[in-house]
């Protein structure tokens, strides 16, 4: 009888819900040794079923104490639990991976100090990182920073990147960039920002370059930015008004998977000016379509991109503006970015990632 892998799939949004349909989908195609189960909450189960033929239905958020008793109870019959995200069950019995995509949490000068991170988050890592059989991260950066902030022995801990889905490609040859940008309320040419709101993203150093470039009036270009976070955007929305650019900013709070390609395509170029990352997704999506990037050169962020992307000091907004109208003013250099993040992008696959996966899986029960 094949063993039975079992994944807590109930955060579908963001990173980590990407993370993990699409593990979910490439083991529905190509998982040998071993049959997967997923754990879901009810507005997720008619989607997953498409990928599993076991679903069983918890209707428990995440970050509750509950869960930290149904998870283990939901997966008692599985041969190994698999957990995307740090809040694993510490009452689990049996072999336990768990994937911790990063620690920014106790990392970032943002959150280190809060109620979240002091009473949940740092008590949290520390044990999951104990009783976990093995950690899966996406990262060189993030492993290094569980190493260091974790005491974590680096046997115990697996890089496997993340990929790009088959959703992300190329422009064609008649893109309908106008008609995409009027979906979201933008005005074409733009330049793009996606990810969230929070601090660590240092959207704000992005607005301050914007602002120096769009006020001297060195690029005719809009900014949107795809992300929401309902703590921060009043304050990034104020210093838009503060910097005399709210006409010229566009926030839009979530679009759909088969819009964000369409977006991606429409931009002049993506922005990505993070202060820390474990990945940075957004970086590879673009460039699965083609579209130049312009990245911080903190984190993981180069090794995701190499010398795909421009980069710039995340706490330096002169040089993000001046990379930006360095990229939006020299053809050349966009059509070589463009090349350059093509070929890069196709290192990455969530068939591969799933592959090693699956690989760990089998390691941990005993299989070759």
């Amino acid at each position: 009888m094949p063993k039975t892998v079992t994944i807590d799939a109930r955060w579908l949004v963001g990173g980590i819900g990407t993370y993990t349909r699409n593990l979910l989908e490439q083991f529905h195609h190509h998982s040998d040794g071993f049959t997967v189960e997923a754990i879901v909450r009810p507005q997720d189960s008619g989607a997953v079923r498409e990928f599993c033929r076991e679903v069983t239905v918890i209707d428990e958020p995440i970050y509750t104490l509950r869960e930290q008793f149904l998870i283990p109870r939901a997966s008692r019959d599985a041969d190994l639990l698999h957990v995307p995200h740090f809040n694993a069950p510490l009452l689990r019995r049996g072999p336990l991976v768990v994937s911790i995509m990063d620690v920014i949490h106790l990392r970032a000068t943002a959150y280190r100090r809060s109620l979240s991170t002091l009473f949940y988050a740092r008590p949290m890592l520390y044990a999951v990182a104990r009783k976990a059989d093995h950690i899966i991260t996406v990262s060189t950066f993030s492993k290094k920073e569980i190493v260091s902030a974790l005491g974590v022995p680096e046997a115990k801990i697996t890089v496997i990147p993340c990929g790009v889905g088959a959703e992300f490609t190329p422009r064609p040859s008649s893109p309908a960039g106008l008609d995409t940008a009027r979906t979201v309320g933008v005005r074409p040419p733009f330049l793009l920002y996606v990810g969230n709101l929070k601090p660590h993203k240092n959207v704000s150093a992005l607005l301050r370059a914007f602002a120096e470039l769009r006020l001297a009036k060195k690029i005719p270009h809009s900014l949107l930015i795809v992300g929401d976070d309902p703590r921060w955007k009043h304050s990034l929305v104020s210093e838009c008004v503060r910097l005399g650019i709210r006409n010229g900013v566009v926030f839009v709070p979530h679009v759909s998977q088969s819009l964000l390609p369409k977006l991606y395509r429409a931009a002049d170029l993506l922005v990505l000016p993070s202060l820390i990352e474990g990945f940075g997704l957004p970086v590879l999506e673009a460039m699965a379509c083609g579209t130049p990037v312009v990245a911080s050169s903190a984190a993981s962020l180069p090794e995701v991109a190499a010398d795909a992307a421009l980069y710039f000091d995340p706490a330096d907004p002169r040089e993000l503006a001046a990379q930006i109208e360095r990229l939006v003013q020299c053809s050349d250099l966009r059509a070589c970015l463009r090349a350059k993040g093509l070929q890069r992008s196709r290192l990455f696959t969530w068939e591969a990632s799933a592959r090693r996966h699956g690989e760990l899986y089998c390691q941990l029960l005993g299989g070759n």
